[in-house]
């Protein structure tokens, strides 16, 4: 026993040479020390104390894990040899408070004295102990607490090394975003067939795509314009939605100026009435087209190209009347250079400045011919003077403005005409490539009874060729042939060249483009994609007058239908009559076109209450007896400006008349009177000019009105009378009417009516 409390003592003082040299062979005294330390702690604390202790050692270097090892086994065995140890157990029983402190200071009390600066270091082993019951204690009233903590701390470790486990990897799917390779354009017909050609893909591509957004697609399919925006995006595409109309447009190649080569300036003829547009063009021509012209107005709008012996123009020949001003602003459109035919004995005229206007409207440059100066009337100095108001000044004024002097009927300077035009082109260094697609507009269209569809087209740049598909407005087809205005078939058309094309599956539009496309098929489809489009757009709601507006009088609507010879006076005459239509009247075109009028039409008339307009077109003598009959009105024309003369007559006949009110006279109510045969009779005392019996009353009573109608009654005395003047008593009594208090004013007047004019 005694030498096993040597052992003990013993332990206790190798504790401070280590704490002392920090040398070598230092491992056999820690190991002393924690065996002591663990044996006080195991007799006081119990097992669950010791296994605490021993997880928080654990975490310790390795010497103090091989300490641990060599600690344990002595920890076993001190249980055995605590039953021994009497006196051991007693102490550590009795102190459980403090037990290691009260046990380690009466050890190294004795060699305090000799070696007091070993003294703190002793000290150190204490707070430790209390250290570890302070960490104990909580352990012991929350026992999850200190298996939570340490299997956390190993945990943090790992977690310091965020990267390791980072959910970052979900950035990577924008990162696979391909860089941006261009723009495609596409429209509403747009498949996955052709988003995948534009874009250079196969379609198995796209579709892949497709059935990972899941949709299940096929590639004719079409697609909307927000699903082809996110399968470009996904290829590195821009998306440009271009309008079915236009689509074709923007596909033109870019111009190359090495291909660019000279071209024939286009001219259109423009000016007033009867001012000698027709001759003019006819002196070009040298043939008699102008004789036999209704009114001396052209009917529509001719192409030809003169030959002269400076270079080709060709010439655009429109109407001069008003009516046809679309037609003449699409010609100005399609020209490089307008011709101004000024009457020398009339000067400006309305559509004079009207045709200015258009040329301006397209900068399109002004060449003035002053017509007629060999009548004894001419005066081409008065002409020039009232040009430079237009700020078209004549060079030989000093301006910029090419003026010519010329005579239509006698050939006079059409070749000094035809000379200032071709400088001008000149000038203007007009080039067009003749090796692409052909491009142009429609100048004319009409329906031929034995040729079909027939346009006038003025190819602008390319060349036009036999077989060429093509679309033009909502309509497709293929080049079947090309006439010229002589009448001569041509295989091909160069650029600037005026020819009659057969092979439109419908009668084209005027004004309308002219695109030679690479295959039918593309022809095809746009073509009915336009076609849906136009089908879509008539479906949308739109405001029409209803039929309460029409019964009320409020407003009302003259319906037409039109039937012309060709598209370009059927589209001007349209035109200019529904520009009529005013707030109180509706000119509505219910139907029309080119070609005959026929029993279908007479029918729609009669269902309708239209009236019928044929411009060149008679009926035939059945449709003409079933208009009798059903009571339809059918009117020939064949002058426009008489068309757009009856039409205003008729729509003024619809107008409401303009009221005109003319005062008569006042009277002041003094008293009222209640007669039996009369009824209620109002005393009154005429103030301003007279009343009249049968005349309009107004009765305002505190600056209201509280009743309009007619003088039933008008009494002097006892006699009726039919007037009273100012400054006399009269009784007026009211018709249906009764309610009149002293005090009331009455105003008397007259109404006219005048029959309107519109604006």
């Amino acid at each position: 026993m005694p030498t096993k409390a040597k052992t003990a003592g013993d332990e206790t003082m190798p504790k401070d040479k280590p704490a002392k040299k920090k040398a070598a062979d230092s491992s056999a005294a820690p190991a002393k020390k924690t065996a002591k330390a663990k044996t006080v702690k195991t007799a006081a604390e119990k097992k669950p104390k010791a296994k605490a202790a021993k997880k928080e050692k654990a975490p310790e270097t390795a010497a103090s894990a091989e300490e641990t090892k060599a600690a344990e086994p002595r920890k076993t065995k001190t249980p055995k040899k605590t039953t021994a140890k009497a006196k051991k157990a007693e102490v550590v029983e009795t102190e459980k408070t403090a037990p290691a402190a009260d046990a380690v200071r009466p050890h190294p009390v004795k060699p305090a004295v000799t070696h007091e600066p070993k003294a703190p270091k002793e000290i150190k082993p204490a707070p430790e102990h209390k250290i570890k019951h302070e960490i104990s204690k909580p352990e012991v009233k929350a026992a999850p607490a200190p298996v939570v903590l340490p299997k956390e701390t190993p945990k943090q470790a790992p977690a310091v090394s965020q990267p390791a486990a980072p959910p970052a990897p979900a950035a990577p799917p924008p990162a696979p975003v391909v860089a941006f390779k261009g723009e495609i354009t596409v429209n509403e017909t747009s498949t996955v067939r052709d988003l995948a050609d534009k874009m250079n893909l196969k379609p198995g591509d796209i579709l892949k795509k497709l059935l990972g957004m899941g949709s299940l697609a096929t590639i004719n399919q079409r697609l909307d314009l927000d699903t082809a925006t996110i399968l470009a995006h996904e290829f590195g595409y821009n998306i440009k939605h271009v309008p079915l109309y236009a689509e074709v447009e923007l596909e033109e190649e870019k111009e190359d100026p090495a291909k660019l080569v000279q071209r024939p300036p286009v001219v259109t003829i423009m000016g007033h009435v009867d001012h000698g547009k027709t001759s003019l063009l006819d002196a070009i021509r040298k043939s008699k087209v102008a004789e036999g012209e209704a009114g001396g107005i052209t009917q529509h709008i001719g192409a030809y190209k003169v030959k002269t012996p400076k270079g080709d123009i060709a010439f655009l020949d429109t109407p001069g009347h008003e009516a046809f001003t679309a037609m003449r602003s699409r010609g100005a459109k399609a020209t490089d250079i307008v011709v101004l035919v000024v009457s020398a004995t009339d000067g400006i005229m309305p559509q004079t400045v009207e045709a200015i206007d258009h040329a301006r409207a397209a900068s399109v440059p002004i060449i003035v011919a002053i017509n007629k100066i060999d009548l004894p009337t001419a005066n081409p100095a008065q002409v020039k003077q009232e040009l430079s108001k237009y700020n078209l000044v004549s060079e030989d004024w000093g301006g910029d403005t090419i003026t010519v002097e010329v005579s239509a009927k006698r050939n006079q300077n059409i070749d000094q005409l035809l000379e200032m035009i071709l400088l001008k082109a000149e000038m203007m260094e007009l080039k067009a490539n003749p090796h692409k697609l052909a491009r142009g507009v429609v100048i004319e269209g009409k329906l031929d009874t034995k040729r079909g569809p027939v346009g006038t087209v003025l190819v602008q740049s390319g060349t036009l060729k036999i077989g060429d598909n093509f679309i033009v407005g909502r309509t497709s087809g293929k080049v079947r042939a090309m006439i010229d205005e002589h009448g001569q078939r041509h295989i091909e058309a160069p650029p600037s060249t005026p020819v009659e094309i057969l092979g439109a599956t419908e009668t084209p539009q005027a004004g309308d483009q002219f695109v030679v496309v690479a295959d039918e098929r593309q022809a095809r489809e746009i073509s009915l994609a336009r076609q849906q489009r136009l089908r879509e757009d008539s479906l949308r709601p739109r405001h029409h007058l209803s039929l309460e507006d029409i019964s009320t009088g409020m407003v009302k609507e003259l319906r037409l239908i039109l039937k012309a010879d060709v598209q370009g006076s059927y589209g001007a005459l349209k035109d200019s009559l529904e520009r009529l239509s005013t707030t109180e009247i509706n000119l509505r075109t219910i139907h029309g076109g080119v070609g005959a009028i026929t029993e279908s039409d007479v029918m729609l008339a009669a269902a309708s209450d239209a009236l019928i307009i044929g411009f060149n077109m008679r009926p035939d003598p059945i449709v003409a007896r079933l208009a009798e009959k059903e009571g339809v009105s059918i009117r020939v024309y064949r002058i426009i400006y008489e068309v757009i003369a009856d039409v205003r007559a008729a729509m003024e006949g619809l107008l409401e008349p303009e009221v005109k009110e003319t005062p008569l006279g006042k009277a002041s109510v003094r008293q009222v009177f209640k007669i039996t045969k009369a009824g209620i009779i109002a005393g009154c005392s005429v103030t301003e000019g007279k009343i009249q019996r049968g005349a309009k009353v107004r009765l305002v009573r505190d600056n209201a009105i509280v009743y309009e109608g007619t003088v039933s009654t008008l009494k002097r005395f006892k006699d009726d009378v039919k007037e009273v003047d100012k400054g006399f008593e009269c009784g007026i009594g009211l018709d249906n009417f009764s309610d009149i208090k002293s005090g009331d004013i009455m105003e008397v007047f007259s109404q006219e009516k005048i029959a309107r004019k519109l604006a």
